[in-house]
Parts: structure tokens; C-alpha cells; sequence
């Protein structure tokens, strides 16, 4: 057990947890979409990921980065960074289908790519607690 407490200090575990846990939701809800509604990727991809903005942000927030830096600021540079993923993540599901592969592969590569970015973007840019006292280890 204390091996789990000591895990959980770092943020990256929890942003890792924190972020596979959304992903499913973001994950199900473009398969609701695209395989059982017939909405095109092109716009099941976006709205699917749009959809998980506030969960997500809340979550990376208050569990993975435990950020007490001002919401406000910390919102609006979560907004930019989604822009930009969600134009990363439909270019890139929507490559892998013209390319033949599943819908599903670009997601999972999507994923792949934006986790990366995205921690150290949240840790650093989006969350960073500008000497505020900030945990975010």
C-alpha cells in the first residue's frame, strides 16, 4: 500500500490515471457516435472530444496537478491548448481512416501524441502555480 501512496504523490501517475479514465469517456462517446449514431469523424472526432472539456479539465485540475493557481487564467490556456488538440486529434483520426486503418488506431495515436504534450503543458503552462504556493508535483 505504500507503494500505491507513493505512486500517487507524483503527478504524472495521477495525470496518467486521471487522463486514461477520460479517455475512455471521450473514447465511448465517439464510438456512440460514429458507430452507432452514423455521425461523419469529421464531426463525431471533435464533438466527442469537446464533450470531455470540463470533466477533463476539472479532473487534471483538482486530482492529477492539484493546482491552486486562479481559475480564470488557468481555463483560458486549457481552451487554447484544446483548440489545438482537437485540430491535432481530427487530423489525425481522420489520416489514419484515409489511410485505411481504423478510426480507432488514430485515436489511440491521437492519444499517444497529445498525452505526451499535454503533461507538460499542464504541468508548466496551463496549471503553473506562479509561486502561489503551488503542489504540483
Amino acid at each position: 500500500m505504500k507503494r500505491v501512496t507513493a505512486l500517487w504523490q507524483k503527478s504524472a501517475v495521477r495525470y496518467l490515471v486521471v487522463g486514461g479514465l477520460c479517455f475512455l469517456a471521450d473514447f465511448a462517446l465517439l464510438a456512440l457516435m460514429h458507430s452507432v449514431f452514423g455521425v461523419p469523424l469529421a464531426i463525431a472526432t471533435p464533438v466527442a472530444f469537446l464533450l470531455s472539456f470540463a470533466i477533463t479539465y476539472s479532473a487534471q485540475r483538482l486530482l492529477a496537478f492539484r493546482s491552486q493557481s486562479d481559475v480564470a487564467p488557468s481555463v483560458f490556456r486549457y481552451t487554447i491548448l484544446v483548440a489545438f488538440n482537437t485540430l491535432a486529434t481530427t487530423g489525425i483520426v481522420w489520416a489514419a481512416d484515409a489511410l485505411g486503418w481504423s478510426w480507432m488506431a488514430g485515436k489511440v495515436l491521437s492519444v499517444i501524441a497529445t498525452t505526451v504534450w499535454n503533461y507538460f503543458a499542464y504541468r508548466y503552462w496551463v496549471f503553473a502555480g506562479a509561486g502561489k504556493g503551488e503542489r504540483n508535483v
